[in-house]
């Protein structure tokens, strides 16, 4: 199934991933972007009957469906819901930074403090798919870091409904309310503010196409988490691997959609051989194989180099999204690994049990972003003010190299706002 490279032709193929080549979306996306900032809730409401083919009276899910859904959802599942919430919110709370003020000895205080962002959007999939696991990864960070306000969005099924467990995930995680709507519509509505969503500060989680695109149009308008891409693996495996695990990892990513991207670099021809074997046996066994099929022959790749040291080249040089160590020795291949979203180590740590369980956070920088970018965290829902305190005397010490530095750079008013200051102590003594 999968298309087999060298180390030479996977860089040619597969290193250089973007968003260059979606110039007609990108048009749709404007439209629909112009269109909510100037019609609002009316807009929302109808691209969500054109593209969802749901007829809604309001965007907001009201108590009742909120109850629907706890009295829908499995008892064994909400449980696991719980118990994943949990994970997830232990190891946010231990991501916290907190403000700091030094004073110095010459009186001057510097420091830094910390405020959470007053409202927040997080945008999960939906419509035909579930995914809660997005639901808690996404409110769940903000609430940790004090957002004073976290709403959903999510596109609805043609009859109108969210699904239940995305619903159930959504008081779990302390959202405050959930909006029915998705796609470039429901970033603008969060970006612009409606008649029914409020403008956020910031807008996180992961979507098709579109959304990316009207994530990237909106930002500086609002803030954003990144920019995601397709979902990717990489599985690096030496002889020690086994073909099954592997092969079963490369499917759980392939399964997602067409565009998924399942990549194997491996030192091992007889490994390589073997995973060929188990993607097509197992993959006859799954509900979406056709998807995992194309997945695979289209966007996968299965590469041979001749060490490890040459396969963390490549890992590198990627940056992927989710990348699993199944070699020997995990714990030290960890420390020549660079760039990448997640990284999970040993034959027994497969990426589902990132995505679901573990509780670090499933909103990874896609498409190489991973060379300069970082997973979803408390700090995206923080910001940082710098703080400066500078007493009479320490600003007397420091004037005239500040007068010297204005002069330097040609901007007199700089230099002017330290030289009065300086020549006022020198007139009353320093005081």
């Amino acid at each position: 199934m999968l298309r087999e490279f060298n180390a030479k032709s996977f860089r040619e193929n597969f290193v250089r991933r973007g968003f260059a080549d979606f110039q007609a979306e990108l048009a749709v996306v404007r439209s629909i972007l112009a269109s909510v900032r100037q019609n609002g809730d009316r807009a929302v409401l109808e691209y969500t009957r054109q593209f969802d083919g749901a007829a809604l009276e309001g965007l907001r899910v009201c108590e009742d469906e909120f109850a629907a859904a706890e009295a829908a959802v499995e008892p064994a599942a909400r449980e696991a819901l719980l118990r994943a919430a949990e994970n997830i919110r232990a190891y946010h709370l231990r991501q916290l930074q907190n403000s700091w003020l030094e004073v110095l000895p010459d009186g001057v205080a510097l420091g830094q403090r910390l405020t959470a962002l007053d409202r927040a959007g997080a945008y999960v999939p939906g419509g035909g798919a579930a995914y809660p696991s997005s639901v808690l990864m996404t409110v769940i960070p903000a609430r940790v870091a004090g957002v004073g306000e976290v709403v959903v969005v999510t596109p609805p099924k043609a009859n109108g409904e969210i699904n239940p467990y995305i619903l159930v995930a959504a008081k779990i995680a302390g959202a405050d309310a959930v909006f029915k709507c998705g796609g470039a519509q429901a970033v603008a509505a969060l970006a612009y503010g409606t008649e029914s969503i409020a403008r956020v500060d910031k807008i996180v989680g992961p979507g098709n196409i579109y959304v990316t695109l009207a994530k990237k149009e909106v930002y500086g308008d609002v803030g954003i988490d990144m920019l995601a891409g397709p979902s990717e693996v990489l599985v690096v495996a030496d002889e020690t691997a086994r073909a099954d695990f592997v092969a079963a990892d490369l499917l759980s990513q392939a399964e997602h959609d067409l565009l998924a991207a399942s990549y194997l670099i491996t030192t091992s021809r007889r490994l390589a051989t073997e995973v060929q074997r188990e993607l097509a046996r197992q993959c006859a066994r799954l509900e979406r194989c056709d998807v995992a099929e194309q997945s695979l022959t289209k966007q996968g790749a299965l590469v041979l180099v001749d060490c490890l040291e040459e396969a963390f080249s490549l890992v590198n040089l990627l940056a992927p999204e989710h990348l699993e160590l199944q070699v020997a020795d995990p714990w030290a291949a960890l420390g020549k690994v660079k760039n990448a979203g997640a990284v999970f180590l040993g034959a027994y740590t497969p990426e589902p049990v990132g995505d679901y369980w573990a509780g670090a956070n499933h909103v990874l920088p896609t498409a190489g972003a991973a060379r300069f970018a970082s997973v979803l965290s408390t700090a995206d829902f923080s910001k940082k003010m710098s703080v400066v305190y500078y007493p009479p005397q320490a600003m007397l010490q420091a004037s005239r190299e500040i007068e010297k530095l204005a002069r330097v750079e040609g901007l007199q008013a700089h230099g002017q706002a330290a030289k009065i200051r300086r020549e006022s102590l020198e007139e009353t003594g320093g005081k």
